[in-house]
């Protein structure tokens, strides 16, 4: 009796289990049969810095900068799957805490196919680090030159638009690597901190091709970046600033609040929301 008894349980189980089995594997067809049109760009909340994760529709995933230290772990783990431990592509737009703080422990956490870097020089404690888990892991380096593109997916590319030139000995804000995404006929403006000078240089050198939907605004919403000229030929739909809640450097400034709804874009602070996703199917982008 005891045996049969045992059996009937058995057999109960193992019919939910394979119910289950069924039951995720069709969802998990559904939704990857989902996520292969749609592009993602997470703005991620890690307070003063910046750090932005991309999953392109076949899953490529990459991380621009990782913010000044590991609560990037903690925001990455909302928008990846618990069980995903590989990012293809790191991109550290320049050498700085704010920007590059929390990759070494992403280095430590994640299998990473190869990091591209401006090529700027920053001696400090946290670029020593960074450097020294890039050697210990023997990360694949790669230097940022205008002309590269990145393809992540049919349609989905990262096109490098600076720097142009090797920037070893220039000012790490300066040296910024400016990127933008582009998903079929959708586009985000990508520019780490670089200031005024380089986003007028970006003018005279592409014009209209700089128009995008998203603006990731330069330097946390400073007014040493977002020239009047830039946003004109940016004209983003919407405008994101990365920046820590009352952070002590006053960002963002009232002037560059001033001029982006001069040209109507809506603006989002992760001071204020948190993490801010952006879905784009290559025809439209919302968030």
């Amino acid at each position: 009796m005891r045996f049969m008894q045992s059996l009937k349980l058995n057999i109960k189980w193992y019919l939910l289990a394979t119910l289950f089995l069924a039951n995720f594997f069709i969802w998990n067809s559904i939704f990857i049969e989902t996520r292969n049109k749609i592009l993602t760009v997470a703005f991620l909340d890690i307070g003063q810095g910046d750090a932005i994760f991309i999953e392109a529709p076949n899953g490529n995933q990459v991380l621009i900068d990782g913010g000044a230290n590991k609560s990037v772990l903690r925001q990455l783990s909302k928008v990846m799957p618990f069980y995903d431990r590989s990012i293809d592509v790191v991109i550290a737009t320049h050498p700085d805490k704010d920007h590059i703080g929390g990759l070494p422990d992403v280095l430590r956490r994640y299998a990473v196919d190869f990091i591209l870097e401006s090529g700027a020089k920053n001696d400090t404690g946290i670029s020593r680090a960074f450097e020294s888990v890039i050697s210990q892991n023997k990360i694949k380096r790669i230097f940022a030159k205008r002309g590269m593109v990145v393809t992540l997916d049919d349609g989905v590319f990262l096109n490098i638009l600076f720097p142009d030139r090797d920037v070893s000995d220039v000012e790490s804000n300066t040296a910024s690597i400016v990127i933008q995404l582009v998903y079929k006929n959708t586009e985000f403006m990508l520019t780490g901190d670089s200031p005024k000078m380089i986003e007028e240089y970006l003018v005279f050198l592409d014009g209209e091709k700089l128009r995008s939907d998203v603006l990731k605004a330069g330097h946390h919403g400073s007014k040493t970046s977002s020239a009047q000229i830039f946003l004109g030929f940016v004209s983003p739909k919407y405008s994101v600033i990365s920046a820590g809640v009352n952070n002590s450097y006053g960002h963002p400034h009232k002037e560059v609040i001033e001029m982006l709804n001069q040209f109507n874009s809506v603006i989002l602070n992760t001071q204020d929301r948190g993490t801010i996703i952006f879905k784009s199917d290559g025809e439209s982008v919302n968030y």
